[in-house]
């Protein structure tokens, strides 16, 4: 782990410096005698892809047609901007730019920063702050961070998993409920201990510490003849996973815990991970899916006198 407390932005400096194929971390160094490996890959919660490990360089992305795309979430499309790398890079993750009353922050992170992406970031007023929800988007946070002139808050339990540190830019969160320029930023842990999730103006921006199912994105509001219909009993609209590529769930306790945390708030949607991740409704029925779904992965991993399954939205 290297510590890097460079106080701008030089892409001559780090383009050449390695980042992984799978994961999208950047490594400070070009020799690829020092990396070899990459140790969030080699975590049971990601991967190392059938072809082997591979790295590739900012530079490299640069100069192979990759490209930021920026795209307006439906939901609040004046105030959420996603960002997303095409061809996909690493994960494919997106990155939300949240406009604030007080200044612009950024929910995660993609490895792919160029000059095109920095001056749309400024066109649309720069950067106060960037947060990210767990190491798997560290990506190149610092390169972010220095390019905007801004600090980057990530969660104190995870910072093992750093392949950078700079002390001037990066903030360690230590609280279950941070503010960060007009955003409330909650750790519930799960995923990561330090997951995050970021809660702006009723929009819940929940990364994967808990993750959209293709039953929860789907309409039920009709059926195939254009009819009128409630939503089934029992359906799951999330799912809670320690290690999503390799599909192990957390505890039930851990659900619990993660539950005490995020009932005290109100929100009428979900942002995910991923492009099209995103669930809108009444706050009453977003929240009742949360639980929901949390007691549903109880009950159907054998835990059926958990304490969870009593919960009800008060």
């Amino acid at each position: 782990m290297a510590s890097e407390n460079e106080v701008s932005y030089d892409p001559e400096r780090t383009g050449s410096w390695l980042v992984c194929q799978t994961c999208g971390t950047q490594f400070p160094t070009n020799d690829k005698r020092k990396v070899t490996t990459c140790f969030i890959c080699d975590d049971p919660r990601q991967y190392v892809p059938p072809s082997g490990q591979s790295f590739v360089s900012l530079d490299a992305l640069r100069s192979s047609g990759h490209k930021n795309v920026f795209t307006p979430i439906a939901a609040d499309p004046e105030r959420l901007i996603a960002i997303n790398t095409q061809p996909r890079v690493a994960i494919g993750q997106r990155a939300i730019f949240v406009r604030t009353p007080q200044g612009n922050v950024l929910w995660d992170c993609v490895t792919l920063l160029d000059d095109e992406t920095i001056a749309k970031v400024k066109e649309l007023g720069g950067l106060k702050a960037i947060v990210i929800s767990h190491p798997h988007y560290y990506s190149t946070h610092l390169e972010w961070a220095r390019a905007f002139d801004c600090p980057v808050y990530l969660s104190k339990e995870d910072r093992m998993w750093l392949a950078q540190q700079d002390a001037k830019r990066q903030n360690f969160i230590t609280e279950n409920e941070t503010h960060v320029f007009g955003t409330t930023v909650l750790k519930l842990g799960g995923h990561f201990p330090g997951s995050l999730v970021m809660l702006f103006e009723g929009r819940l921006l929940i990364a994967d510490t808990f993750m959209a199912t293709p039953s929860g994105l789907g309409n039920w509001d009709t059926d195939a003849v254009g009819a009128p219909r409630k939503r089934p009993l029992g359906i799951s609209s999330f799912a809670f996973m320690w290690s999503y590529p390799n599909m192990i769930p957390l505890a039930p306790e851990e659900l619990l815990r993660m539950w005490d945390i995020l009932k005290k708030y109100e929100f009428g949607s979900t942002h995910g991970a991923f492009p099209g991740l995103d669930i809108v409704k009444t706050p009453a029925e977003m929240k009742q899916r949360v639980l929901e779904s949390m007691q549903i992965q109880i009950r159907y991993s054998g835990h059926a006198g958990h304490a969870m399954l009593k919960q009800t939205i008060t």
